[in-house]
């Protein structure tokens, strides 16, 4: 199949998820220096460049891409970037309802409106003929599991990793590629708090390279998924832990 020449990236347009901080506002502020028009997405406020969304919601991922769309100066979406999240502990002791909703809370908002996400996305995509890209910020603990207190949130990971992985195989031959990216810790708030929790200096000590990594070195793969990877490198997962799993 001949795939139409990329387009330039000043003419594409990003829907980037959990944009108003962190690794999210990262990737959004690299796309707009490429001169991507970007739409932010976050979970309560909006502006201009950001549509306020609840993924908890279930109405809300459908609602994001249809203003998304609405926004888009284009007319369309080129790329989607599945990074929004929720990192909180569950721990076993707590009562079985209390569990049972953290689970559902975590893996709606991290695995089930990426999902939804990712359906509109494609689906715009293969009626379009054009092809488009997708990017999930999964994480580490898609491959070592996570502490006890996180169990959801590793589940959330490992089913996004193995969505992405049925997408790259599914849709190719019709230009709809998928790339994936797995951090460890990360230089946010929400991995802070975790590692503080942790005792900080002894998680550290089991990342050979001595430190998290910082939300722009995320980035940066990030833009070169959504925008500069070749489209044999669909389907990839791509890490970035400091060594602290290796395979």
């Amino acid at each position: 199949m001949t795939m139409p020449p990329a387009p330039s990236t000043t003419a594409l347009t990003a829907l980037v998820t959990g944009s108003s901080r962190g690794i999210g506002a990262a990737i959004a502020e690299a796309l707009r220096a490429r001169g991507v028009t970007v739409i932010g997405h976050a979970s309560r406020t909006g502006d201009a460049r950001t549509i306020a969304a609840d993924l908890a919601d279930p109405a809300a991922p459908a609602a994001l891409w249809e203003e998304a769309l609405a926004r888009s100066p284009h007319g369309r979406i080129d790329v989607l970037v599945n990074n929004a999240g929720k990192f909180a502990a569950n721990p076993l002791d707590v009562s079985d309802i209390a569990w049972l909703d953290q689970w559902e809370d975590t893996l709606r908002i991290n695995l089930t409106a990426a999902a939804e996400l990712s359906r509109y996305a494609v689906r715009h995509w293969l009626a379009a003929g054009r092809g488009g890209r997708v990017v999930h910020i999964a994480s580490r603990a898609a491959h070592r599991g996570d502490s006890p207190d996180h169990w959801h949130y590793a589940a959330a990971k490992g089913g996004m990793v193995a969505m992405h992985k049925t997408i790259a195989r599914q849709y190719a031959a019709q230009g709809v590629l998928s790339y994936a990216i797995c951090p460890g810790f990360t230089d946010t708030a929400m991995a802070g708090d975790y590692l503080a929790s942790r005792g900080g200096a002894a998680l550290l000590a089991d990342i050979p390279l001595g430190r998290v990594a910082e939300p722009e070195e995320i980035a940066t793969m990030g833009v070169f998924c959504a925008l500069d990877a070749p489209a044999s490198m669909t389907g990839a997962v791509l890490d970035a832990n400091g060594a602290s799993y290796v395979r």
